[in-house]
């Protein structure tokens, strides 16, 4: 009887032994799920699934469903290499959806099985973001058209194929914004666009010379329908200089088109309305603070007949990330960020105590109920496993995974549960780390660390998953991951977001210092010898200023880091995010802009550095890291530039991000493991 217990334990130890490292390779075989939608019924739900084609160095995405009480998923599109945003009839007999299977973008119809196929659109400016509205007569989406063309497809047609004739292809501006992202501004702008669900010429719902959803502030729920088909509720930035404003409003239109009134009137941002299943509300996230990307996102209530406004998160120091209504149009799910965890929540309409209904080591998100109200679908990832779907009581329970999509492949390697530590600063702040320790991980060896520092500044590390930081793949390299949230983190209340402001590089630096004296001090497995640090964006800005401030490292990775504010400032495009975090532009604020830029201290640059850029980065463009790299060899500190002509402020392309990894972590072994 003694013996029972380990045999279990042997053959868990012998598992172990035979996974694999999880590499970069290992990381592009997996499933990206994403986008749940579960049927009006409550039989199906509807997902997309991204999978890498190396070869090809495409990610092409298709449409699955799965039974909502459990059985095996399958795939129900299978033309096209890019089919995504299903989304139900009210009956749910049929699923609308956005393909390039015709050879461009638009929409299109089939059955839940996938079959009889027909495509609802054909328009010149191409079709997205699909809905359905809720009295089932007509579809809603989004089109790049010209304003003066609007729904004119003919209009829209011609001037897309002289454009395309022109010889000339140079870009003329007279405002700002001129470029966002990736993508240079063109005489395009998003539309909202409505056509009956049979088919026939769409009509612009909203004309004129702004995008919708907002250009700079967008996303792909920024829209709604009511529930009685017939107005529309969507966010869109009016104000004159769209660079220097994040003042994103709500407008309502009817459904067949008209004068659109505005209805909300706070000077920060007003995104995602959605309107209560009753048609009784509209709820939506906002932001109180104008110019403030990272003001705290509460969620807020309108009562349509009145024109009342409640603010139902004011005593919740978190942002609320996303939210859904419940059937009964009494109470609203929503997701917040604490501590490295997103989890969702439940707050009544009237107000009052929040409740959680689901939370774990983990990020979860994208509700949704059933009809009755009894049984929610959401997303869940970790720092050990990639987005699944699940299953669960609305009132909290059990979950029951409803996808499998990665557990063969995961459970071929070795993946490592994350760990946290808490340091405290010299000013009184806690900061919190988590680590990843190293494929084979033995207690009596010492290995060598890398910390990661995250971008935004305003995000943070945690219980999630990701394919371009992955800290997996660095442990299975051989080191011990740390990842701190210094100040500007999101997740620690909005204070500790606040204390960045004009500080980049004062608090946040001796946050990410504690962590490292904590990591020499009390990790016994940690060689605090042998360091390197590596971040992007934010991230990148912070290890340029780690240059000139500190050498406990032996090597550093900056990739997309921004090098010199001042130019940084004439370069960039959301203009708003400088002129708040340093208070103004650099001709009004000189001394602040000289003393936060890592340009200043290039004398004290000595430590061996990677630099990583897009040509196509437009948020940091690509001159930030040629100028760190003409620095760092001027200084003669051994430095590698790594340029992608194709890529911007990310590695995306499956063969390029292939290409980021080996690089990066060949670089860091070359300096910590020689």
């Amino acid at each position: 009887m003694r013996r029972w217990p380990l045999l279990p334990f042997a053959f868990a130890a012998t598992l172990i032994a035979q996974q694999r490292p999880f590499d970069a390779t290992a990381m592009m075989a997996l499933k990206r799920i994403a986008d749940p939608q579960i049927s009006p019924d409550g039989r199906w739900v509807a997902f997309s699934v991204q999978t890498v084609d190396l070869g090809a160095n495409k990610k092409p995405t298709q449409i699955w469903i799965v039974p909502l009480d459990g059985g095996a998923p399958r795939q129900i599109t299978q033309d096209g290499d890019d089919n995504e945003r299903p989304r139900w009839s009210p009956d749910s007999k049929r699923i609308a959806y956005v393909s390039n299977r015709g050879g461009s973008s638009q929409i299109w119809l089939m059955d839940p099985d996938g079959s009889n196929a027909k495509a609802v659109t054909n328009v010149a400016a191409e079709a997205d973001g699909v809905l359905f509205s809720p009295d089932g007569k007509n579809l809603l989406f989004t089109s790049a058209v010209y304003p003066e063309c609007g729904a004119d497809d003919a209009c829209n047609k011609k001037n897309i194929d002289a454009d395309a004739a022109n010889k000339v292809k140079a870009r003329i501006y007279t405002e700002l914004l001129y470029r966002h992202w990736t993508e240079w501004q063109s005489k395009r702008r998003s539309h909202l666009m409505v056509t009956p669900v049979t088919g026939g010429p769409p009509k612009d719902l909203t004309p004129g010379a702004r995008d919708v959803p907002p250009f700079s502030l967008g996303s792909p729920d920024d829209y709604d329908i009511s529930p009685d088909g017939l107005e529309v509720c969507y966010s869109m930035n009016a104000d004159p200089v769209p660079a220097v404003s994040t003042n994103a409003d709500l407008f309502v239109v009817s459904i067949g088109g008209g004068q659109s009134r505005k209805i909300t009137a706070v000077p920060g941002a007003d995104s995602s309305p959605r309107y209560s299943p009753d048609g009784k509300y509209i709820a939506w996230r906002a932001q109180f603070r104008a110019g403030y990307e990272s003001d705290r996102w509460r969620l807020m209530l309108l009562e349509r007949s009145t024109g009342r406004v409640t603010g139902l998160t004011e005593n919740l120091d978190r942002w609320v990330n996303s939210f859904t209504w419940t059937p009964d149009s009494n109470a609203l799910f929503f997701t917040t960020a604490d501590r490295g965890r997103q989890a969702i929540q439940l707050i009544p309409v009237g107000g009052g105590e929040i409740r959680g209904v689901a939370s774990g080591d983990s990020e979860l998100d994208d509700m949704q109920l059933t009809r009755n109200g009894r049984t929610m679908v959401y997303t869940q990832q970790t720092g050990v496993s990639p987005t699944e779907i699940y299953r669960a009581a609305s009132s909290g329970g059990a979950p029951v995974a409803l996808t499998h999509l990665n557990d063969r492949t995961l459970g071929a390697y070795q993946l490592t549960p994350l760990e946290e530590f808490w340091v405290d600063t010299a000013d009184g702040a806690r900061v919190q780390s988590f680590v990843v320790k190293p494929y084979g991980f033995a207690p009596s060896r010492k290995y060598p660390v890398l910390m990661l520092l995250h971008g935004g500044p305003q995000g943070n590390w945690g219980y999630g998953w990701s394919y371009r930081w992955n800290a997996q793949v660095f442990a299975a390299a051989g080191y011990v991951v740390v990842m701190p949230n210094p100040r500007g983190s999101t997740g620690y209340g909005q204070k500790f977001i606040d204390d960045i402001n004009g500080d980049w590089g004062g608090k946040p630096f001796d946050d990410i210092m504690a962590a490292t004296d904590h990591v020499v001090a009390e990790l016994p497995y940690a060689d605090g010898s042998r360091m390197a640090a590596a971040g992007a964006s934010y991230g990148g800005y912070m290890i340029d200023w780690i240059l000139g401030h500190t050498q406990r490292f032996k090597a550093l990775v900056s990739h997309a880091g921004v090098y010199d504010l001042t130019s940084e400032f004439g370069g960039t495009e959301e203009l708003w995010f400088p002129l708040w975090e340093m208070g103004g532009t650099p001709w009004d604020k000189p001394e602040v802009y000289q003393k936060w830029s890592p340009s200043s201290y290039v004398k004290d640059f000595h430590t061996p550095t990677l630099v990583v850029t897009g040509e196509l980065d437009f948020r940091i463009p690509y001159p930030q890291s040629l100028q760190l790299f003409t620095a760092l060899q001027m200084q003669k500190v051994p430095s590698k530039l790594m340029v992608f002509p194709d890529e911007g402020h990310w590695v995306m392309k499956p063969q390029n991000s292939l290409l980021w990894y080996k690089t990066v972590i060949d670089w860091v072994d070359s300096w910590l493991k020689k």
